[in-house]
């Protein structure tokens, strides 16, 4: 199977130079030129099934023939060594926690598998690969977790300069060996930019061998996918006949992996895409015009993006019939107000600890039931992005209690920071690329 570019201006290419090229010479995205389908009898059997066994099941449905089923199999079996547990919250509510990762980020599965698909990739390769990523809080931390010591790789991750919380930029200053932090006087917007640049630039492709751990990338979408699959079944398992997903969305990696899991078999009654006051999808959604805009800060700080490059993968899929979407898609969004209103609530009703991105999915579920009140047996999921300690300043004050934090991430809290500081444009990213000892 081969992938294309959603500008259709690119050659079609094999899995491995999607992966290691991340981004088509034409600025698109790849996809998949066909989606596969799970097994006719899957989800009569998947009950006796692991989240690994699962999870290896979607990844042969979206990549078909492209590894060998072993080679796969073990891949997975490698990055997916954690849980994510569907937590009840009231009656026709839950959270899927996605957070029990090294990184307690989801992004902890795209970045795992990422991780191991490209050391399979590059396993007899004389270059060394440069992994070039951008980050607007969790997945520098999870790329750097995902990666760390992996050979002949390094990673080099731009975040913007004061715009991420403090254990966020530990997590991805503090950990050295063949990880580099450049802190970029701008936004995420601007990381990603330069990022895309890169890419790009004829001149510094044959001077380097790059690629990307972005959710441009191919390889950070396809695991995204387990989780959607695994979270409904847990969801049937508890007694819910149909499922409503809700998706903290930025850059809209999440939420276009779970249109995938439905395309794939999965029975997925309908998504609901929570944004914070970076709402240009919004806007989109109503309005059926997209217009980017550049991002502003808010509590929910990873999703802070004014330009979602996985809205071309949505556009591709549902053949850029923004009707189609809508009946598929609903999308809200919400001020830091309500952001701490709604986690004031799920600790005060439900005992529940939830950060400012989870909360913003709280937000997101809730509104479509008010709008679309559940039918019985109706399970509304609203996925848990980070852990709340990763957000002790907004969090320890908003609920007025203390956060246990875990202890890898509290090992980081002493360490040094260790990040560059540049400008942001290209040009500075250029020269350090070339440059570097």
């Amino acid at each position: 199977m081969l992938f294309y570019s959603t500008k259709h201006q690119s050659p079609k290419v094999n899995l491995r130079d999607a992966v290691m090229l991340g981004l088509p010479p034409d600025n698109g995205l790849y996809m998949p030129e066909k989606i596969g389908h799970l097994p006719d009898n899957f989800f009569e059997t998947a009950d006796q099934l692991s989240f690994p066994e699962i999870a290896f099941a979607v990844a042969q449905a979206l990549l078909q023939d492209t590894i060998p089923a072993d080679d796969l199999r073990q891949i997975v079996e490698q990055a997916i060594n954690f849980d994510a547990p569907l937590v009840s919250i009231g009656d026709n509510m839950a959270c899927l926690e996605l957070t029990h990762g090294p990184s307690l980020a989801f992004k902890d599965f795209g970045a795992r598998f990422m991780a191991q698909m490209m050391s399979y990739f590059v396993r007899n390769s004389t270059q060394r690969l440069t992994i070039l990523v951008a980050t607007s809080g969790d997945t520098g931390g999870a790329v750097a977790q995902g990666f760390l010591g992996a050979d002949n790789i390094e990673v080099i991750i731009l975040y913007p300069s004061k715009k991420i919380s403090e254990l966020q930029e530990k997590q991805l200053t503090t950990l050295g060996n063949n990880i580099t932090a450049l802190e970029i006087e701008g936004t995420f917007d601007d990381c990603q930019t330069m990022v895309k640049q890169a890419f790009l630039d004829a001149d510094l492709r044959q001077k380097i061998l790059l690629s990307s751990a972005n959710s441009i990338n191919l390889a950070r979408l396809v695991p995204q996918a387990f989780y959607y699959v695994y979270g409904y079944l847990q969801a049937r398992r508890q007694g819910a006949k149909s499922v409503v997903f809700c998706v903290p969305s930025g850059n809209f990696g999440n939420l276009t992996a779970g249109l995938l899991a439905q395309k794939i078999g999965t029975p997925i009654e309908h998504f609901v895409a929570a944004n914070n006051a970076n709402d240009v999808f919004t806007d989109y959604h109503r309005t059926a015009i997209f217009t980017a805009r550049s991002s502003v800060k808010t509590l929910s700080n990873a999703m802070d993006v004014g330009n979602p490059s996985n809205l071309q993968r949505m556009q591709d899929l549902y053949h850029n019939d923004i009707e189609a979407l809508r009946q598929q898609i609903s999308a809200y969004s919400f001020s830091d107000s309500a952001t701490l209103d709604a986690m004031k609530h799920l600790y005060q009703h439900y005992n529940y600890m939830a950060c400012p991105h989870t909360a913003v999915g709280y937000l997101g579920i809730k509104s479509y039931f008010e709008e679309n009140p559940p039918q019985e047996g109706t399970l509304g999921v609203f996925l848990a992005t980070a852990h709340p300690a990763k957000f002790l300043d907004i969090v320890e004050p908003t609920l007025e209690t203390t956060v246990l934090v875990p202890e890898n991430l509290a090992k980081l809290v002493a360490r040094q920071k260790e990040a560059i500081l540049l400008p942001p444009t290209f040009e500075a990213l250029k020269n350090y690329l070339l440059n570097r000892s």
